[in-house]
């Protein structure tokens, strides 16, 4: 558990998440947020407010488009979560891209280009001189 968070808060960000998922798919009906997907949903403890992560299909070319979705849907998407979760005042909802893939891809073609450096340094250093 993350610290600080309280475990109806991780509870409640693992139902909204579900909840968001739900929702796009089957209902929203934006083009800018199809085939969105949410990674994680993060709520302060007092439940006031959710951070919402998401990764678009076309990765970071799909960020500004979303984001544009994201705030024409956010109202929707917000009743509906109240009305889901049966909670009085639904937490308001921030959408943010979340890069952690491309940079883990990033970060994995970085390391795989330096082991080819190695391996070419060292074969260039086993070839034989005269």
């Amino acid at each position: 558990m993350k610290q600080g968070y309280s475990p109806r808060a991780l509870k409640i960000s693992e139902q909204i998440q579900r909840e968001l998922a739900q929702m796009l798919s089957l209902e929203v009906r934006d083009p800018r947020v199809k085939g969105v997907t949410i990674t994680q949903v993060e709520v302060t403890a007092d439940l006031s407010h959710a951070k919402v992560l998401y990764v678009h299909p076309r990765g970071f070319d799909g960020e500004a488009e979303a984001d544009l979705g994201f705030k024409s849907v956010n109202g929707f998407l917000r009743h509906g979560i109240a009305e889901r979760l049966s909670i009085f005042k639904a937490p308001s909802l921030r959408f943010s891209y979340d890069r952690t893939f491309e940079e883990g891809t990033r970060l994995s073609a970085l390391i795989d280009a330096a082991r080819n450096d190695d391996r070419r340094v060292i074969k260039d250093d086993e070839t034989p001189t005269n």
